[in-house]
């Protein structure tokens, strides 16, 4: 193979011409007739057993040329992009030239795109930190309280709200009975608003054992166009009145749900772990910002094949994580009524964003050269098995190139150069009267 000219049509699009050798390309094309010459039906000749010449003069002499440059163009374009020196991106566009004297290729490519930044040092960031509240700490031991209650029955009073029913009913419109509309032995929490307004109301002040009918008038906008806006009666019977009952807020409960032995250990530890999860988010955050920072004092002219790259690459995980939750791709765009190019097109501003990142900070690991060392190549290898159960560290080696992981870590360290590099501010958020806390929206729900 020999690289015989680059040219530049276009911004950040080169067209590479190399030479296949004659002798390259010839044992290629006798390679692939004798593969294939057992396939072929010649009159005058058991099958497979025609010579290669009488098998061109009949299917004429380029009969195996196509299979024969698939057989050597890989490694050909290889060589030819290596001596070429170019960063590529995207997937080549081949043509053939000629087919003289060896077979002469031209492959049209995209190039990763000069970049410019500027003033990525002293960046004026705000990090803002929301605080950890009492009623957000309330909220959690509640909901703890929710998953470990007890339900009792009760006999001698009639049904409030918040108690847990089960009763059969059946509906009637204009006295004749209608689809949907009868259930028995039927469990509801009375004021969850599972039922149509004005149900639930009309149940409270039964006891078990009772026969009521409950009147209700659909909403004008309910779901099934059928029963919107009409008047209906349920015939109901009362079976059973339970009441979740939680567990008293004392040392004893916090002994039961968790590893400490006071109820104030308990909290303690919740709010450390709330303000620890709160630290991480104002980081993420804090992260984004310098992202958009960086990309704001970036200048580069992006090849649209990267960022539809990229785009495949959110469609691939998205489609993985579905499987990994029992479903696919395919039956998510059925029942969502999306396409894929609707997908990607969701995906794209994410996929700019990313592209445009990774440049400004490949950039910035060339402007402060910086490099990564063994150590940390070997640190970055073991951690990563380390976050795999049942992966060892030689099979991580062996799915991930040094050189690939190496330009990770350098950009990881090209992201610690700007932060520490930044004014960060730190400022609490305010929590104001009108922002619902988990508490409000846990009642609210």
């Amino acid at each position: 193979m020999s690289l015989k000219n680059v040219t530049s049509p276009e911004t950040n699009l080169r067209e590479i011409e190399f030479n296949i050798e004659k002798d390259v390309f010839e044992n290629a094309v006798t390679k692939v007739f004798k593969k294939n010459a057992a396939k072929m039906t010649v009159p005058g000749f058991r099958k497979g057993k025609a010579p290669r010449h009488i098998i061109e003069k009949m299917y004429g002499k380029g009969v195996f040329y196509e299979d024969a440059i698939n057989e050597v163009l890989p490694e050909a374009y290889d060589e030819a992009v290596k001596e070429s020196g170019l960063d590529i991106v995207g997937r080549p566009e081949f043509d053939i030239v000629s087919v003289e004297d060896g077979v002469t290729m031209k492959a049209k490519v995209y190039i990763k795109p000069e970049v410019t930044i500027n003033n990525y040092k002293g960046l004026e960031l705000t990090k803002t930190i929301t605080p950890v509240t009492d009623e957000q700490i309330d909220a959690e031991i509640e909901r703890v309280r929710d998953r470990n209650a007890r339900q009792v029955e009760i006999t001698d009073r009639a049904a409030e709200m918040g108690d847990i029913v089960n009763f059969d009913f059946d509906g009637y419109l204009d006295g004749a009975p209608f689809e949907g509309g009868k259930s028995e032995s039927f469990d509801l929490t009375l004021g969850s608003g599972q039922f149509i307004p004005g149900f639930e109301e009309q149940v409270a002040g039964h006891k078990p054992g009772d026969d009521f009918d409950v009147n209700v008038t659909f909403p004008e906008d309910y779901h099934a166009s059928e029963l919107a806006g009409k008047e209906a009666v349920f015939k109901c019977k009362l079976n059973t009145i339970k009441f979740s009952e939680k567990p008293a807020l004392d040392d004893e409960f916090a002994k039961d749900v968790s590893e400490f032995d006071t109820l104030d250990e308990y909290k303690a530890d919740i709010k450390a772990k709330m303000e620890a999860s709160s630290e991480r988010e104002a980081e993420k955050k804090l992260d984004d910002q310098l992202m958009d920072a960086l990309i704001a004092n970036m200048e580069a002219d992006i090849p649209p094949v990267m960022i539809d790259e990229e785009a495949e690459n959110f469609l691939r995980d998205y489609d993985n994580r579905l499987k990994s939750q029992g479903l696919d791709l395919s039956t998510y765009l059925k029942y969502t009524g999306m396409t894929l190019d609707s997908m990607r097109e969701q995906f794209r501003p994410m996929a700019q964003k990313q592209v445009s990142t990774r440049l400004a900070l490949e950039k910035i690991v060339a402007l402060e050269n910086i490099e990564v060392s063994e150590e940390e190549l070997e640190t970055e290898y073991q951690k990563i098995a380390d976050s795999y159960q049942g992966v060892t560290l030689e099979q991580v080696k062996s799915l991930i190139q040094a050189d690939t992981l190496k330009k990770d870590v350098a950009v990881e360290k090209a992201v610690k150069l700007v932060k520490d590099a930044a004014k960060i501010k730190e400022e609490q958020a305010v929590v104001g009267e009108t922002q619902d806390s988990p508490a409000k929206q846990e009642d609210a729900e």
